[in-house]
């Protein structure tokens, strides 16, 4: 989810985009037997700080996230 608080829609939609393909690649790169179980959401909130940064830094912050917590 990409708040309004991050930007006009052309922000809003580049930082779903990177987003989006962030957590293509980090789901490709785990074995199908580590992935989330069959069904299962994730919901992702962009804050500000996202509109300012690049994929890498975007790829980063959401793979650290994803460790922290209780996703497989």
């Amino acid at each position: 989810m990409v708040s309004r608080k991050v930007g006009n829609a052309v922000v809003r939609n580049r930082v779903r985009r990177r987003l989006r393909e962030a957590l293509r690649g980090f789901v490709a790169e785990r074995p199908a037997r580590e992935g989330a179980p069959a069904g299962a959401d994730l919901l992702v909130v962009a804050r500000p700080e996202a509109a300012r940064a690049d994929y890498h830094e975007l790829r980063s912050a959401l793979l650290r996230a994803l460790e922290r917590s209780s996703f497989p």
